[in-house]
């Protein structure tokens, strides 16, 4: 299989939409924005395909993230997230996934509004993966 990112022959993950074929290295997966899910069955997602925030927020304008503190994108999109339940607390992608390595399942929250259940189970389903510690 080659690679729709990078065009390079090996690419073992298809999405997981049915009738989709493209596939990618899981090391390419940033690059071409697609998702991929770590948790109950191991699944990935194309860029067409991924799951997307649902959330009816938009940031004002200047809205940093509250990780590196620098701005975010106008809306929800790959790079740019939201927290579910208070959607106050924006972050970019890179941003929250480097929280999530550091916290593990056990400490990873929201770093505006403490939630945790709901935050979580949006976080793994948006592809963020939350290792045990």
């Amino acid at each position: 299989q080659n690679c729709f990112v990078c065009g390079q022959s090996g690419a073992a993950i298809t999405c997981r939409e049915r009738g989709c074929h493209r596939s990618f290295h899981l090391p390419c997966a940033v690059e071409g924005e697609c998702v991929t899910q770590y948790f109950r069955h191991y699944r990935s997602f194309c860029w067409e395909h991924r799951p997307e925030q649902n959330v009816e927020a938009t940031p004002e304008e200047g809205t940093t993230c509250l990780l590196c503190l620098q701005t975010v994108e106008h809306r929800t999109s790959y790079g740019t997230m939201v927290c579910p339940a208070c959607r106050h607390a924006w972050f970019h992608r890179r941003c929250i996934q480097g929280q999530a390595v550091c916290a593990g399942i056990f400490c990873f929250l929201c770093p505006l509004c403490r939630d945790r259940k709901t935050f979580q189970t949006e976080m793994d389903t948006l592809g963020i993966r939350i290792p045990l510690r």
